[in-house]
Order: C-alpha cells, then structure tokens, then sequence
C-alpha cells in the first residue's frame, strides 16, 4: 500500500500543485472541508482524472467521490480494493 500512497502523493503534487507539502500530509488528514487541506471541487476532478490516468480506476459517481477523496488513506483502500477485484470493479477498463 505506501507504493500506492506515494503515487497518489505525486498525483496531488503535480496535478493540483500544492502549497502545502505533500510529503506533511498524513494520510488520514482530510482533503476537503473545513480542517482540510483545502481542496476544492476542481481539485476533486483534477485527482479523480488523475487516479484514473495513473490507475486505471475511473470513480463515475459523485456519492462514490466523496467517499472515496476523503483522505490519502481512503483513497488507498480504495484503489487497493478496486485493484483486487474484477475488471468491472477496476471501471470495466481493458488495458
């Protein structure tokens, strides 16, 4: 899993260029709202299409997004869980 975290940290670092260092980040620390990291809705897109690029893993559904871009840590699960399921689990993506 940290090899999966280290990418989603580079994919928050290149796409969304943080202020904030990537590598302070905990991986529990929320993304969005208050007490956040201060991300906003075309941060969210821009890791959705990210993660999607990087991964392989497409997260269609608003509802799926935000619980998926709560936090390194749920996002991790996440692609984690996608990774050992069915093609379909993965977004029904071939190559």
């Amino acid at each position: 899993m940290d090899a999966t975290k280290k990418k989603i940290r580079e994919i928050l670092s290149v796409r969304l260029n943080l202020s904030t260092a990537v590598e302070k980040i905990d991986d529990d620390a929320p993304l969005f709202g208050p007490g956040s990291v201060g991300l906003d809705s075309i941060d969210a897109l821009e890791l959705v299409l990210g993660i999607q690029k990087e991964f392989g893993v497409a997260i269609e559904d608003r509802a799926l997004a935000v619980k998926v871009l709560v936090s390194i840590d749920t996002i991790a699960e996440y692609l984690t869980s996608r990774s050992a399921g069915s093609p379909e689990a993965a977004g029904g993506r071939n190559g």
